[in-house]
């Protein structure tokens, strides 16, 4: 087979299969393993499918986001190492913005005894928990209600994000990855993000590595337009090595 007859057949494997290794590669296709390791730089080029260790799997477009509810259930560890590390970089007497998400809503608790913090949020969960702690200054965004993912989204909530000041935005996202940037299958989601991203002093990326490789149809911004990427470390070493070649500042955490 030429090149490009051998990498068609590549992704109808992965299509089967999902994931596979060099070595069943290599058996598959009876070609040597620098062979199939240019087949999958190629497709990975192109976006097709993303390196994992020892071997490659489909990019995954996503379509639609499971439920604030359900998202709550997923990768809990994961969301509660990220927001630890989230929550050191909060000082006293600072302006955050928490973007709507299950990890941002795992900083809450670890944010209740920051002297002069104001908090700002489209998250109505964050408002819930907050409401408490009159100690903490705290802002809704307000705009068009996204029942799903229990938060304000759209022009209104971009039109007052643009009024504010922020020294740290902290930023969710449903999919990731090093060529597409964050994206999200909701248009509506976008506007908001990316006002955080021109008014906020810093910016960060809050995001487990089980949403890395998939890509919504909406772009917010490529990876480096974030001062810091915070995931958990069982992220790929290809895809570790390759946001390192593109200066993405990231910090990987350890599960519980």
């Amino acid at each position: 087979m030429i090149p490009d007859q051998r990498r068609e057949h590549i992704l109808k494997l992965l299509q089967e299969r999902h994931v596979l290794s060099i070595n069943e590669l290599t058996s598959m296709l009876s070609v040597s393993h620098m062979t199939v390791r240019r087949d999958i730089q190629a497709l990975e080029n192109d976006g097709k499918v993303l390196s994992v260790t020892g071997g490659v799997r489909l990019a995954a477009r996503l379509k639609s986001e499971p439920s604030y509810l359900a998202k709550a259930q997923l990768e809990v560890p994961a969301k509660r190492a990220i927001a630890r590390a989230a929550a050191e970089l909060v000082r006293e007497n600072f302006t955050i913005y928490l973007d709507a998400g299950t990890t941002t809503l795992q900083m809450v608790p670890l944010l209740t005894d920051k002297v002069g913090l104001t908090v700002i949020t489209s998250d109505f969960n964050v408002v819930g928990h907050l409401m408490e702690y009159p100690g903490i200054e705290l802002i809704h965004t307000g705009g068009v209600v996204s029942h799903s993912d229990h938060s304000s989204v759209g022009r209104f909530t971009a039109d007052f994000l643009r009024q504010v000041n922020v020294d740290l935005a902290f930023i969710a996202s449903s999919s990731w990855d090093v060529d597409r940037g964050s994206t999200t299958p909701s248009e509506a989601k976008v506007v908001a993000k990316q006002a955080l991203l021109r008014i906020a002093s810093k910016s960060v990326l809050t995001v487990d590595s089980t949403k890395y490789g998939k890509f919504g149809t909406f772009r917010v911004a490529s990876l480096e337009e974030f001062d810091l990427i915070i995931t958990d470390d069982r992220l790929p070493r290809s895809a570790v090595d390759e946001l390192g070649e593109r200066d993405v500042r990231l910090k990987l955490v350890e599960t519980d």
